[in-house]
């Protein structure tokens, strides 16, 4: 599991602020409010950008359907790796006459439009600061535009499928909202010294800083659901492994008892010399230990040599390479999982020993 949370770790990291600001209550915060300037004149700090997300009807000639309209401003490519995940056509929100919008590859596709298309995209969303004309419905919806430039792709739904990027005073105009409005502020720390220690450090003294109204999320927090949906899915499997570790583990019982029954002559001689009923188990427990430490020993030494292989060479295809995300089953090797095998292999194999040893009578 440690290569597909990598991987998409990775794809989130493309568009995802390294640090985002959003409001503990409601959906939209004040900038004007916020102390930016303080933000600004911090060194360790790249660059702030605003975005505004919000849901809105968009229509292209006979097609419609809702999407998660995101108004970003100039400096959104300075905290996002967009250029990367373009898949068609260039990104573009304003071309200093006409507002562009950049949606995703799967959203274009369900509204009918791709990179090279010229006719308007037409966004509607509800007007806040007006009630409903019954009489004339289509009178109480706020109307924007925009051409398509291009689409992208980061290969996961709630992006690909749901999500278009317009400016930012677009978006305000489209939800009625004034300059100083934005649903969330986008961090980049300084890319010198871009750690995750850094950018903890970072996050830490923002939310000292803007105070209980606003919380700063970092990747993982802003993708909380799904790396833990991963972790569940790691944690299951540990658990579905163990299990079968467990059954495996009935070969050290089952040659201890044997060993013990054939060495009951050996055991009566080592008891006559002066051994007593404590040591001789010891003998037994050591020598299923030794078992299970050299099984744990070569499993680990095969085990780390296959996943290097397979992210080396690439021996377990997945398919031919254009119907996935990678082309080879992902895999990563971390000493801290090492770690863990290595201790519930040699802790079940402890148990595995004593069970038959303790029955053991001299």
């Amino acid at each position: 599991m440690n290569g597909f949370g990598t991987l998409v770790e990775q794809m989130f990291s493309e568009f995802d602020a390294p640090l985002l600001v959003v409001p503990t209550q409601g959906s939209t915060l004040r900038t004007d409010t916020l102390p930016i300037a303080s933000l600004y004149a911090r060194e360790d700090i790249e660059a702030i950008s605003m975005q505004l997300e919000q849901t809105a009807l968009i229509r292209y000639k006979d097609h419609q359907m809702p999407a998660r309209v995101l108004g970003v401003d100039s400096l959104f490519t300075r905290t996002a790796h967009i250029d990367s995940i373009i898949s068609d056509g260039y990104f573009c929100v304003y071309d200093g006459a006409f507002d562009r919008t950049v949606m995703g590859r799967g959203l274009a596709a369900q509204i009918g439009m791709n990179a090279h298309f010229t006719g308007a995209l037409h966004l509607y969303a509800p007007k806040r600061t007006e009630r409903i004309n019954m009489l004339r419905p289509e009178k109480s919806l706020q109307h924007e535009y925009a051409y398509i430039a291009g689409t992208f792709a980061v290969n996961q739904l709630e992006y690909d499928d749901q999500l278009l990027l317009v400016s930012l005073p677009l978006a305000q105009r489209l939800f009625e909202y004034d300059d100083h409005t934005a649903s969330a502020l986008r961090i980049q720390p300084k890319r010198t010294q871009n750690t995750d220690r850094f950018t903890d450090r970072i996050q830490t003294e923002l939310e000292q800083a803007l105070g209980p109204g606003y919380k700063v999320l970092n990747r993982y927090e802003q993708q909380a659901d799904f790396f833990r949906i991963l972790r569940i899915e790691k944690w299951l499997t540990v658990l579905l492994l163990v299990l079968i570790l467990l059954i495996a583990s009935f070969n050290i019982i089952g040659s201890l008892t044997m060993l013990i029954i054939d060495k009951k002559e050996d055991i009566r001689i080592l008891s006559n010399l002066g051994a007593d009923e404590r040591t001789i188990r010891r003998v037994f427990l050591l020598e299923g230990w030794m078992i299970s430490a050299l099984g744990t020993l070569s499993g680990l030494i095969i085990g780390i040599v296959v996943c290097l292989g397979q992210q080396h060479f690439e021996w377990l295809k997945l398919g031919n390479g254009s119907e996935y995300v990678v082309s080879a089953y992902p895999v990563q090797v971390q000493p801290t999982d090492i770690l863990l095998v290595g201790i519930i292999v040699l802790a079940l194999g402890f148990v595995a020993a004593w069970v038959p040893v303790r029955r053991l009578k001299v």
